[in-house]
């Protein structure tokens, strides 16, 4: 019997979750939305502002310089000069940003963690895109927010975000010579299997695995610390975060879960079957997704909607919580910040209120 109840579990409240610089920030990782003109001029005052007013080593993506409307701009030459550029997929600067400035919507939030697959530095995201769900900041008064973010004056919600290992069966197409095997067979192609494909990805938001261009329904099976749990027959199944609680996951009926719950999200995908629900399991376990052996087709699996897929028999994805958050730096607290964003951008719980009854006067 426990003797001191009270003890067991210390719950922490997410507003005592503050930005804290060891040493003052000296370099930040702007992130622009690519294609996007009305997005250039904000681009060009904010690294301007970074650059000559706090002196800061900016670095953007080479492909976001190769714009016409950057490339051509004589009065930003100078600006330009000192910008450090970089790569997708070929130049690691992880240990090189010390915050992150988002401009866009909620895409360049989910671009960015896909730049860190270990530690991601703080982000501040400016709603300047579509939705903005996960970018609470407005532009108009960049220059203050942004000193304050320098100046550690933030609050902070870390994101979770989902470790994913692919493990693929490896099989190398070989041509027989004459299309006559050592023993006589006849045939053209053969899988050779010379061993195992593994990939990993760190995901913000969701795993999606669906049943791809085939017309049949997608026949998986999701295993929680080795159990076989269930299997889906349907369009697919969504595992995703708290975060991505409020995006597919949301069109396709599960609950919204505020991000600091630490938690996975098992969402059907128009299941064949009345009694699916969503589901939620804690943040620790490890699951597995498989083709069932009698699926009639293989699947397809996306990460945060990018790096698309197809999963045949024999491989497999294992999904867990990971041990490197996304650090989101809020406008005002966590707990604000996503109501409000609840009521701004999807409109939650809006309806007409309902009239009270008339008081009748009495009569004299």
């Amino acid at each position: 019997m426990l003797q001191n109840p009270k003890t067991i579990m210390h719950i922490q409240d997410p507003a005592s979750q503050r930005l804290t610089w060891n040493k003052p920030p000296k370099s930040v990782l702007v992130i622009k939305k690519i294609r996007d003109a009305s997005l250039l001029q904000p681009f060009k005052e904010l690294c301007v502002y970074l650059t000559e007013e706090n002196n800061m080593i900016v670095y953007v993506e080479k492909k976001v310089l190769e714009d016409p409307a950057i490339a051509n701009d004589e009065n930003f030459g100078p600006v330009k000069k000192k910008f450090c550029t970089f790569r997708e997929d070929y130049d690691d600067i992880s240990n090189q940003i010390d915050f992150i400035i988002c401009l866009g919507g909620d895409g360049t939030l989910l671009y960015a963690s896909s730049l860190f697959q270990g530690s991601v530095p703080p982000v501040m995201a400016f709603h300047l895109g579509s939705l903005g769900f996960l970018t609470p900041f407005n532009f108009e008064n960049f220059q203050s927010q942004v000193t304050q973010v320098i100046e550690g004056n933030a609050a902070l919600v870390l994101r979770s975000r989902l470790k994913v290992k692919v493990v693929k069966e490896h099989r190398e197409k070989m041509t027989v010579q004459n299309g006559i095997e050592e023993n006589g067979v006849v045939s053209t192609n053969i899988e050779k299997e010379v061993g195992k494909q593994v990939m990993q990805y760190q995901v913000l938001n969701e795993v999606v695995v669906d049943r791809g261009p085939s017309s049949y329904l997608s026949n998986v099976d999701v295993f929680l610390d080795g159990h076989l749990i269930t299997t889906v027959q349907g369009d697919g199944v969504i595992v995703s975060t708290p975060t991505g609680s409020t995006a597919y996951a949301a069109a396709a009926g599960a609950s919204m879960i505020h991000p600091n719950v630490p938690a996975i999200m098992i969402t059907p995908i128009c299941p064949h079957s009345l009694s699916f629900r969503p589901i939620v399991v804690p943040a620790g376990v490890e699951l597995k997704i498989m083709l069932s052996p009698d699926a009639r087709n293989t699947a397809w699996v996306s990460f945060d909607g990018r790096k698309r897929q197809e999963i045949c028999h024999g491989d497999s994805i294992s999904i867990t919580t990971s041990c490197y958050p996304l650090p989101s730096i809020c406008f005002q607290d966590p707990v604000s910040d996503w109501f409000e964003s609840l009521a701004e951008c999807l409109h939650w719980n809006v309806r007409k209120k309902q009239n009270n009854f008339a008081v009748e006067e009495e009569e004299f």
